[in-house]
C-alpha cells in the first residue's frame, strides 16, 4: 500500500505511526499510515481512486483541513477486516514544527477529537516515532535527524510550563467551594495532563496524543514517583461535595512533578 501511495501525485513519503509503530498495539488496533504530502501537488481524487481499489468500494477522502485545523485530513479504510487510517500531513507544516521543537517552542490548539488540545509539535513527535515505509526523497530521514535525541530546549520548555498547574488548581479551589464539579474536573484533568506531558519530556520521550498519556508515564524509563497511580486515584474520587472537591485539589497539588534534573 505504501508503495502505491507514493505513486499518487503530491505524496512524498509514507510512515507507519500510532501504536503499531511504537510496538504497544493490540491485535485489534488500527494501522495508521501517515501520508506526507506537498500541498500544491496533492491529488485527492487519485487518493480516493486508490482507496476504492483497496477496499472494493467508495471511500471518502477528507482533503487538507477537512478534519479540522490540525488533524489534517485523510480516509478510513477497512482492508481484509483491518481498519487502516490514512492520515494526511503537510510536509512543510511538519518541517516547521520540527524546527519549533528544536527551538523549545510548543502550543496546544483546539481540535475535534483532542479534548486537551492538539500539541503542535506532535507532528515532530510523529516523525521521530514513526517507521518510514516509503521515503524516496529522504524527507522523513532528514527531519528525523533533527529530532534525535529529544531536543533539550523542548524538554526545558515543558518543565517551565508546569507553572500552569498551580494556576489551574487555584481556579479549581474556588470552584470547589461552590460545588462546581464540572469546572473542578476540567481543571483537574488539564493539570494532570500538563504534568504527564512534562514527565514524558523529562524522560526524553515524545507524546503525540492524550490517549494513554497518563498511563504511559508509569512505563517511562524514569522514576515518576507513582504519578500515574496517584493521579488516577484522585481523578476517580473527585466527589461532588465542596469538602470532597477541595480535598482533591489539595491532593492534586501534591502530585509528583519532574524537575530539571529528572532526565
Amino acid at each position: 500500500m505504501a508503495a502505491e501511495l507514493v505513486g499518487v501525485p503530491g505524496v512524498r513519503a509514507v510512515a507507519l505511526g500510532g501504536s503499531r509503530a511504537r510496538g504497544t498495539h493490540r491485535p485489534d488496533s488500527d494501522v495508521d499510515p501517515g501520508l506526507y504530502y506537498d500541498r500544491a501537488l496533492l491529488d485527492v481524487d487519485a487518493l480516493a481512486a486508490l482507496a476504492r481499489r483497496w477496499v472494493g468500494g467508495r471511500v471518502d477522502i477528507a482533503p487538507p483541513g477537512g478534519w479540522g485545523p490540525w488533524v489534517d485530513g485523510g480516509g478510513w479504510l477497512s482492508v481484509d477486516g483491518v481498519d487502516v487510517d490514512w492520515i494526511l500531513r503537510d510536509v512543510d507544516r511538519v518541517r516547521e514544527q520540527c524546527e519549533r521543537a528544536r527551538a523549545g517552542e510548543f502550543a496546544f490548539f483546539a481540535q475535534p477529537g483532542h479534548p486537551f488540545g492538539f500539541l503542535d509539535v506532535a507532528y515532530a513527535g510523529e516523525v521521530a516515532n514513526a517507521l518510514p515505509l516509503e521515503d524516496p526523497d529522504g524527507i522523513l530521514a532528514g527531519m528525523r535527524a533533527l529530532l534525535t535525541p529529544f531536543p533539550a530546549a523542548l524538554q526545558s520548555a515543558f518543565l517551565r510550563s508546569l507553572w500552569q498547574v498551580d494556576f489551574l488548581l487555584d481556579g479549581a479551589a474556588k470552584g470547589a467551594k461552590r460545588g462546581d464539579v464540572a469546572y473542578v474536573a476540567l481543571c483537574a484533568s488539564h493539570a494532570v495532563m500538563l504534568i504527564a506531558h512534562a514527565w514524558h519530556a523529562a524522560a526524553g520521550e515524545w507524546a503525540v496524543n492524550e490517549k494513554g498519556l497518563v498511563l504511559d508515564v508509569a512505563r517511562l524509563a524514569i522514576d515518576s514517583r507513582g504519578f500515574t497511580g496517584s493521579a488516577t486515584d484522585i481523578l476517580q474520587k473527585l466527589g461532588s461535595e465542596p469538602g470532597q472537591l477541595s480535598l482533591a485539589v489539595r491532593l492534586l497539588r501534591e502530585l509528583p512533578r519532574p524537575d530539571s534534573a529528572a532526565r
